[in-house]
């Protein structure tokens, strides 16, 4: 069966989407070198290339259930690739713009400064809160928040619609501040 026939591509999913665990491994692998080549065209250099192409496979396993195997896969594919690659540029874009490059010349302090709180950068507290949310509020912030999925695809994931992710995110940010002390600041 060649690799590169999205008929076969349509098959294989449906088989796959049957449960059908051979199959599945076979259409990953045959569709893997098809992502990358989408990926070379979006992003610029060789990490982003191979991390875009694990985050489309990610997102083509969680939502593998949406596919309806009366239509080419093909252009499904692609579809999901291209949505994927726009949002893992963003995502790199937002968290490239918050990184700022320090060589030992940029140090201030030798030592510790005295003055800062203790556990500043101790995470526990948060796990912890984040823990203490109800199971439909700590998904919504593991799969917005955390993993930084669209709400389309949390939707996908959970089961729920993107109006109840978008409650159970903002009550579970008000719960999150409340728990950890912080005054929320907005009106």
């Amino acid at each position: 069966m060649p690799d590169d026939d999205s008929e076969d591509w349509s098959t294989l999913m449906a088989r796959a989407q049957d449960g059908d665990g051979a199959s599945y491994r076979r259409l990953l692998l045959a569709i893997t070198p098809y992502v990358r080549a989408i990926a070379m065209g979006r992003l610029s250099d060789a990490d982003e290339v191979e991390d875009g192409v694990q985050d489309v496979l990610l997102t083509v396993h969680a939502i593998r259930q949406t596919y309806d195997p009366r239509r080419p896969f093909k252009p499904w594919l692609a579809g999901v690739a291209r949505h994927r690659l726009v949002d893992f540029r963003r995502r790199r874009a937002r968290s490239s713009g918050r990184e700022v490059t320090l060589d030992a010349d940029d140090e201030t302090f030798v030592a510790p400064a005295s003055n800062l709180e203790e556990g500043a950068g101790d995470s526990r507290p948060l796990h912890a809160a984040i823990q203490a949310l109800p199971a439909g509020q700590r998904q919504a912030i593991e799969l917005l928040k955390l993993r930084e999925l669209s709400l389309k695809e949390a939707s996908a994931v959970s089961g729920m619609s993107a109006a109840a992710l978008k409650v159970a995110s903002h009550r579970a940010m008000q719960r999150l501040r409340q728990l950890l002390g912080l005054s929320d600041s907005r009106p």
